[in-house]
């Protein structure tokens, strides 16, 4: 296969490569593989001699088109050959088993605003978390002017569950942002279903080696792939994945009319990226789990949140779903002034408001004023470094912040 016609992104079920047929015919890759091995080939076109294994980004706005406008590529607002390959690489990551097809979008918040304002109209009802990403009030009003009704509830406990009478839409965050709860998407999915409603899912903070919604019985799987599933800090993506061609059908529909479409040069970088996926998410949930065991017992420490704890509220549902408890520990400090101080003393972690990265970042969230955490409350996210060492960081700048 040409890499310029690499066409839409279905997967096939079991296809590690993406160059499956959506029948699950598939090619030589269909095959039980790893975390890694299938990070490493996902999206990868079929070998074609004196052809680059991965092609670089491709810069058009148009294509040659002769006749009428049929065949993969024809204009550049709605295809293009570096996306097509990442969607069938996130499909396969998000769907190993089954067919899916994924959509990438100009960022975590495009892909967000694709599913939410493709699939309600004026009149129809969605529940949302009452504790999720910061933006999503902004959402909120946005549905709202548009005749949207909007419920919430904490994702802790399934509280969301209990607002799904007359629904259109379940929106669950799990892990949430920042405060780490977690719900029972299965229940909930299956709870949601029986009702007619469809069901997406922020997997942003877990990441599809972590967690994989669609398997647990959501619609949509969502995230912002600017974080963890890229890694490196230096692009924004969105991404949008179900197994349903005719749910996915408005969304992209959204992304052509408001043309929030992602450049070429970072659609490429996100798939490099997916290579070390593996690598990367697995050190950085070791390191998130040792840090989060090295503070469970320390005494400037409230408020630890981190879901592969014992005894984290959520430990039990997050053991029967999540497949690695994730790279973001939660913890709050006495004070607003203690926690800027301690930021101010970490000497390997940057202090930024993203997450996911390879090199560890942590902020003092109620910076920002839109997220309900006490003042000294920091999102701490664990990078690649050697694990002891940012432990040792850690505790040192505790140390030095007390006055």
């Amino acid at each position: 296969m040409n890499p310029h016609e690499a066409g839409g992104a279905a997967v096939g079920a079991g296809s590690a490569d993406g160059a499956g047929t959506a029948d699950g015919s598939g090619t030589a890759d269909d095959l039980p593989l790893g975390e890694s091995t299938r990070a490493l080939r996902a999206g990868l076109p079929e070998p074609v001699q004196f052809e680059p294994p991965f092609p670089g980004p491709v810069f058009t706005s148009h294509y040659h088109l002769a006749g009428d406008p049929s065949g993969p590529f024809t204009y550049g607002r709605d295809e293009n050959p570096t996306w097509s390959l990442l969607e069938r690489a996130v499909a396969t990551l998000e769907s190993p088993g089954a067919p899916a097809e994924a959509l990438v979008l100009a960022s975590g918040m495009a892909a967000i605003s694709a599913v939410l304002f493709s699939q309600l109209r004026a009149g129809d009802a969605v529940v949302l978390p009452s504790d999720g990403y910061q933006a999503l009030p902004l959402v909120r009003e946005q549905l709202t002017a548009y005749g949207i009704e909007t419920r919430t509830a904490p994702t802790g406990g399934d509280a969301q569950g209990e607002l799904l009478d007359g629904a259109r839409l379940l929106w669950l965050e799990t892990p949430s942002n920042p405060g780490l709860d977690v719900c029972d998407i299965r229940a909930l999915a299956a709870a949601a279903h029986a009702r007619g409603v469809l069901v997406a899912v922020d997997n942003t903070l877990a990441t599809p080696l972590g967690q994989r919604p669609l398997d647990l019985g959501a619609d949509f799987s969502v995230a912002a792939a600017t974080k963890g599933l890229t890694g490196h800090g230096d692009l924004l993506l969105g991404c949008v994945t179900t197994r349903d061609p005719a749910l996915m059908e408005p969304v992209r529909r959204w992304r052509k009319l408001v043309g929030a479409i992602a450049g070429p040069m970072e659609a490429w970088l996100a798939h490099r990226s997916l290579a070390t996926l593996d690598l990367r998410h697995a050190r950085q949930c070791a390191g998130a789990h040792l840090l989060a065991e090295e503070l469970s017992s320390h005494a400037d420490v409230s408020g630890l949140r981190y879901p592969g704890l014992p005894g984290d509220p959520s430990y039990a549902v997050a053991s029967r779903q999540l497949r690695r408890f994730g790279s973001i520990v939660s913890f709050t400090l006495d004070s607003r002034a203690r926690a800027e101080r301690f930021l101010a003393e970490l000497r390997l972690v940057d202090e930024a408001t993203s997450f996911g990265g390879v090199r560890s970042t942590a902020e003092r969230r109620g910076r920002w004023g839109g997220d309900a955490v006490p003042e000294g409350f920091i999102r701490f996210s664990v990078g690649a470094e050697d694990p002891q060492d940012l432990v040792t960081d850690v505790l040192r700048a505790l140390d030095a912040s007390r006055t």
